[in-house]
Parts: structure tokens; sequence; C-alpha cells
């Protein structure tokens, strides 16, 4: 299972890039290997201002369909409109061309609270016992 460094992550197991006052959030490797298959995803709407824990879309796969929150407050400037066609690039490449969401951060600072690499790994390992 990949975990790269440098990126930032929740207990619900999205994953962010924080590129300046930006973050750039996806699902996890951990995330899409327990999804399964994905067939289906769906975002609400560029421009939407979203809460911290706020579900800004779905991933649906052949198991089930699961919530994907947002990992700070912030408002959604861009998102991965090409998943809606290829869907299955999810479980080829979450951390590259499968990004989700770009969201403008109210605080930057917010994105300090997430964790790293070495503490999600722990997160996952304290998780599986």
């Amino acid at each position: 299972m990949k975990i790269p460094e440098g990126l930032k992550y929740t207990q619900d197991h999205e994953w962010g890039k924080i590129e300046n006052k930006t973050i750039r959030v996806g699902i996890t490797d951990y995330a899409q290997s327990e999804l399964g298959d994905i067939v289906f995803v769906e975002f609400i709407e560029k421009g939407t201002h979203i809460a911290s824990g706020e579900s800004f879309g779905t991933v649906e796969s052949v198991k089930a369909v699961s919530e994907i929150y947002a990992p700070v407050d912030g408002t959604i400037l861009e998102v991965n409109e090409p998943l809606a066609d290829a869907p299955e690039l999810v479980n080829q490449d979450c951390y590259g061309d499968a990004w989700m969401v770009v969201i403008e951060m109210d605080d930057p600072a917010e994105a300090d609270s997430l964790m790293d690499a070495k503490a999600y790994k722990e997160f996952l390992s304290a998780e599986a016992k």
C-alpha cells in the first residue's frame, strides 16, 4: 500500500497536497483498495463553500457507495471532471490523475492538524488491530 510522503491525511482516508493557499484532495490507496473497482464518482459544484468534515462528493464501487469529506474549511475551486468518464482512474492512480477537488483554504493553518505519512501509517496499523 502506498502512503506518499509530503501529503496530509485524514482519518476518513482522504489525502491532501498543500499548494500555497489551496489543497488538492483525493482518496488514499487504502480507501480505493477497500472499496474495490470504482464505477462512479460525483462531486458538489465548483464555487461551493464547504466545512471540514462535510461531504463534497461520493465514490461508488461494486461494493459500496462512500462519501468523500473535506479535510479543511474552504471553497471548491476545481473538480476533476474527467473522473466522471473514467472513474477507474481512482483505482489506477489515486495520488495522481485521480485527484478529486481543489479547495481554497479559509485558513491554511488548519491543514497543520492533518496527519503526515508516518502518523497515517500508525493510524492504519492501530485500526487494523
